[in-house]
């Protein structure tokens, strides 16, 4: 929301809005000369031409029914930015249970970089870009392509990038197969002279790309895709070095500056899309390899006693596993794995895989739920989270709030440590704080 609101801005519209608490990015608004609320009430919306809610906001909401009575047409996020992209001969559409962000940052780093003056829309913020999204002059759009509440068939994509098909979500979809033949129905949005580029690794995007009219380009770890990483090496913080071979039997030499064996597979996908989008695949790794990241992925946002502290948006079980499996590469001391969970609907669905994936550290702790969305259920909590990780023989610990988190961590934790915090709803704030109380604590000699 907070990019759609600074894309309009720089488009010459007037733009107001509001949410539930002060977020990170909405001093970024204020800064482009957003009107910006906290709290939601009818007021905020009077003398509004259109009125764009997020797919988390629901038809009870205050604003949303003032707007309903006063007459205020009114439309989701996902149907704006599908506006926006429309009539861009090359709008890519990059969607996926992970690494969404991360991979549209790569894109469009690459562009930009390449010169193709691209308009961007990612969510997060990309130094790059200087924010989440950029108003260009080319006939490129970059976005990424949300499966939450099927936002995504809002958009009209000639080119789709899809990274995998996983469980998540299910407070929206049945199960595993209808988040899959969503998928599918996104894909189908596709022209027959656009073009579907697929992780062939993934059996569940190779079938839905198959059923395809319109070109289809596979990318993944083995020979049978396009696009495929060969010869790979690690250094010890987990950063690949490669060969890439592509089509027409040619080969180019990648070298990721961001760790992971998931980040070399998003690296691919981006260099795979990038090629389609006129980039040469020389130049695309070429650029790739001084891309960091975008911000809150695998972010280090402090060094106090010897210890370093990071911050990673993954928010479920999977995402939560590849974050810790970089930082256990890093890490010369013991590991601390602080989990935020979010939303009890996503808890309560996945509530078996996060009693294991996080045994990759020597230490979990676990904060309060973040609700966001959702009204407590009264029968959840995270303190059975903790209970079940500890059966399952994980050191965890249930920490509730910030300051009792950063409490605990401060009296135990010792130089050489890594601390990573981890979720997508507003624990990257425990990180502001730690670094808060350690500028206070430096300006009184401590």
């Amino acid at each position: 929301m907070s990019g759609l609101a600074e894309m309009l801005i720089d488009q010459g519209y007037t733009v107001s809005g509001s949410d539930r608490d002060e977020g990170y990015l909405i001093h970024h608004v204020r800064e482009k000369g957003g009107n910006v609320y906290i709290g939601h009430c009818a007021e905020n919306v009077h003398d509004a031409d259109l009125v764009v809610y997020s797919a988390a906001i629901t038809s009870e909401n205050p604003e949303r029914i003032e707007a309903s009575r006063l007459g205020i047409p009114s439309i989701e996020r996902a149907v704006l930015l599908g506006q926006l992209m429309e009539g861009f001969p090359k709008a890519v559409g990059i969607c996926g249970a992970h690494g969404k962000t991360t991979v549209t940052s790569m894109i469009s780093q690459i562009l930009l970089e390449s010169g193709k003056d691209p308009s961007i829309h990612i969510g997060g913020r990309l130094d790059a870009i200087g924010g989440s999204t950029r108003v260009g002059h080319s006939d490129i759009f970059v976005a990424e392509a949300c499966e939450f509440n099927r936002s995504f068939l809002k958009l009209h994509p000639t080119v789709a990038v899809v990274l995998n098909i996983d469980a998540d979500h299910l407070d929206c979809y049945r199960d595993l197969d209808e988040i899959e033949e969503t998928f599918g129905t996104f894909l189908n949005l596709l022209p027959e002279d656009g073009v579907a580029i697929g992780n062939g690794d993934d059996p569940r995007v190779r079938r839905q790309i198959s059923r395809l009219k319109c070109r289809k380009v596979f990318f993944g770890f083995h020979p049978e895709n396009d696009w495929y990483s060969e010869n790979v090496v690690e250094d010890e913080y987990g950063k690949s070095q490669f060969t890439l071979h592509h089509p027409g039997n040619t080969r180019v030499y990648v070298r990721m500056e961001v760790p992971g064996s998931f980040n070399r597979m998003n690296g691919i996908a981006a260099i795979a899309a990038a090629a389609e989008l006129g980039v040469d695949p020389v130049k695309a790794a070429e650029i790739l390899g001084h891309f960091t990241g975008a911000h809150r992925r695998f972010e280090c946002t402090d060094i106090i006693d010897g210890v370093e502290i990071f911050h990673d948006y993954g928010h479920n079980p999977t995402e939560m596993r590849n974050a810790l499996s970089i930082a256990r590469k890093r890490c010369k001391g013991r590991l601390w794995a602080v989990m935020q969970p979010h939303t009890f609907s996503r808890v309560r669905t996945l509530f078996s895989q996060y009693l294991t994936c996080t045994e990759e550290a020597d230490y979990t702790l676990v904060t309060d739920i973040c609700a966001a969305r959702e009204p407590d259920p009264g029968d959840l909590n995270s303190g059975m989270l903790v209970d079940g990780m500890i059966r399952n023989g994980i050191n965890a610990r249930w920490t509730p709030t910030f300051d009792d988190t950063e409490k605990y961590l401060r009296e135990n934790w010792k130089a050489g440590d890594l601390v990573i915090t981890m979720g997508c709803g507003d624990i990257n704030l425990l990180n502001d704080q730690i670094h808060r109380h350690e500028s206070e604590r430096k300006c009184e000699g401590k």
